[in-house]
């Protein structure tokens, strides 16, 4: 027999809150043994129901690339982000440009992503997002020499608040790199803000 409706709503904003990282419906569903598992759509019932407690509070739960989150609402985040004295370190136009052709282009090679820039991309900045996990290698293109196609990954999404790629500023084509970056670190800063902490979940009664 399962467990009661309510008490699956509790173990689930619990669990979201709780955990460092965003949480999967599968993630969720693993807390519980067998015979009292939720099915996937009665843990998405519970994120809804939570979502509709949280609307009209200062934090949100939302849905990123791996799972689900709490965070600050933008309205609320440039004052409680004063509680945190270190600023997030600014990325580089560079970065910021490799990073977007990859986004708007994946999977894609260095020496496109070159081509796209005109200028070589330094083995450095490449390390960086790889560092991150903000890019991955995705597998090799069937050329000479066999190079690497890079490749957005989850916790890319995660970064940006993104649920998937379909939500990245709409662009038609790669042509004006200088709106892409501009557009891709306002998504960053935005996202950096709302991804604060709170103290604890919000009593729904």
């Amino acid at each position: 027999m399962g467990l009661d409706r309510k008490l699956v709503r509790g173990i689930v904003e619990g669990a979201i809150f709780a955990s460092p990282v965003p949480m999967s419906v599968e993630g969720l569903q693993q807390l519980f043994v067998d015979g009292e598992k939720p099915s996937r759509q009665e843990v998405l019932r519970a994120i809804g129901e939570l979502q509709t407690a949280y609307a009209e509070r200062a934090v949100e739960l939302i849905e990123v690339g791996s799972g689900f989150r709490f965070q600050v609402r933008a309205l609320y985040a440039p004052w409680v982000g004063k509680l945190w004295e270190e600023k997030p370190q600014r990325l580089s136009r560079a970065l910021l440009e490799t990073l977007a052709i990859i986004a708007y282009r994946q999977p894609v090679t260095r020496a496109e992503i070159e081509s796209i820039r005109g200028v070589v991309v330094s083995t450095q900045i490449i390390r960086t997002l790889l560092d991150r996990e903000w890019i991955a290698v995705a597998g090799h293109r069937e050329v000479p020499g066999r190079p690497a196609l890079l490749a957005t990954t989850r916790q890319f999404l995660d970064a940006f608040s993104l649920k998937n790629l379909a939500e990245l500023p709409p662009l038609a084509a790669l042509r004006d790199i200088d709106s892409i970056t501009r557009d891709l670190e306002q998504h960053l800063a935005a996202a950096k803000q709302k991804e604060l902490p709170i103290e604890g979940p919000v009593s729904n009664e």
